[in-house]
């Protein structure tokens, strides 16, 4: 009987660690995107209060996601300086800090520092959330634990959008976007209560640029990484360059829907939120490159389903490819974990400064596509992101290297 118990107990206080964890992480991935797309839903605001064009408008989101793909190749070197739960907790409340900025900022200008401000200290958290779960739980863990990370970032994406929506039915914008900053504050104190402290003893940070280098270097070299590197690059900006525009076509002819309207329909990121939970063990199941691709074919199911008029047609195509979109991205981010080998921290931060460059850069293009041919021409270029992607699923071996 004694035996069993001195058994059963340190699996049942793993249990428990791992579960706290991994609720500390998806608030902390809920931190992160609802800080980080809440001003989706703003775009058209901001095009009309400003004075601004839509393209223009989206820079209050492209320019917070450029700044965190930055800071994110930052964050692997303060990593090794710093306790990676303290890094976290401070990237959090600084950037819920910064978002209350933004709201009361009285320029577009002074709104777009403070939104640079956010993403560059938001960086302390993709990166480093990736190494902590890659080095403190077991290879037959991560993939579900990942899974349920990725889930916070999708709860975090709809919570942004549709409470943004929500609080605009009673407040201006700039209360909504306080009170986003206030609830990602608590959200933040809860992740720090939870996450239990690193168990892993961090290596030296290396001294120089060139020793930095050369681990991002390593990280490179790893089979089958750079083709995920660039299939984070096409999810983000596909996702990111529909979501920014589905909002300027919804608000006009023949929808005329309310920003409460466009911010209801973003209760689609359910969709996300389970289908990201439960990716990781089914790609135990079936397998990485078979789920991905299932994952890529949903989201080019569903741009072309956003193509007819119908408003069903049109929800149904934002559905599927926020299901798609989730499944490839907890399986990518997954499998830089396991492909990563000793470079985890390095291989972390390079899918992520492509995951958030892509997310930038075919957000602001996205905006040339959407001048220049209206929502056939962003649907044509997303689709081609799609298409580039798949190319990329397709060079990742198959089987783990030794």
């Amino acid at each position: 009987m004694t035996a069993c118990a001195t058994i059963v107990a340190p699996a049942a206080k793993d249990a428990g660690r791992l579960r706290r964890m991994s609720l500390a992480l998806f608030l902390g991935g809920f931190s992160t995107f609802s800080l980080l797309y809440c001003v989706q839903p703003l775009l058209p605001t901001f095009a009309r209060s400003f004075g601004l064009s839509p393209a223009h408008s989206a820079m209050a989101l492209s320019l917070s996601t450029a700044t965190l793909a930055i800071a994110i190749l930052m964050a692997g070197g303060v990593a090794q300086r710093l306790n990676l739960k303290t890094l976290m907790f401070g990237s959090m409340v600084l950037a819920a800090a910064c978002n209350l900025a933004a709201a009361l900022a009285p320029s577009w200008p002074l709104l777009l520092v403070a939104r640079a401000a956010e993403g560059l200290l938001l960086g302390g958290v993709p990166a480093v959330a990736m190494t902590y779960l890659a080095e403190e739980t077991e290879a037959s863990d991560l993939a579900a634990a990942m899974g349920l990370y990725v889930a916070g970032t999708a709860f975090g994406g709809m919570a942004g959008r549709v409470g943004m929506g929500l609080l605009l039915a009673t407040f201006d914008w700039r209360m909504a976007m306080a009170a986003i900053g206030a609830i990602d504050l608590i959200a933040a104190l809860a992740f720090f209560a939870l996450l239990p402290k690193p168990r892993h003893v961090r290596a030296p940070a290396p001294e120089h640029l060139s020793d930095r280098l050369r681990t991002w270097g390593q990280a490179w070299r790893r089979p089958g990484l750079p083709a995920l590197f660039g299939l984070g690059f096409c999810l983000t900006g596909v996702f990111v360059a529909l979501f920014n525009y589905v909002e300027f076509r919804l608000e006009a002819a023949p929808y005329h829907l309310s920003q409460t309207q466009v911010g209801l329909i973003f209760l689609v990121y359910a969709f996300g939120v389970w289908s990201s939970s439960t990716a990781g063990r089914l790609a135990e199941r079936h397998g990485r490159r078979r789920l991905l691709l299932v994952g890529l074919a949903l989201i080019l199911a569903g741009i072309v389903l956003t193509l007819p008029a119908s408003l069903v047609s049109v929800i149904a195509g934002i559905a599927l490819v926020t299901t798609g979109f989730f499944i490839a991205h907890a399986v990518a981010s997954g499998w830089v974990g396991r492909l990563a080998g000793p470079a985890k921290s390095q291989s972390a931060a390079l899918y992520l400064l492509f995951y958030y460059a892509g997310s930038s850069l075919a957000g602001a293009i996205g905006g040339w596509f959407w001048r220049h041919g209206a929502w056939p021409a962003v649907a044509g270029f997303t689709a081609a992101l799609v298409l580039a992607g798949v190319a990329l699923a397709l060079r990742i071996p198959r089987e783990d290297p030794s």
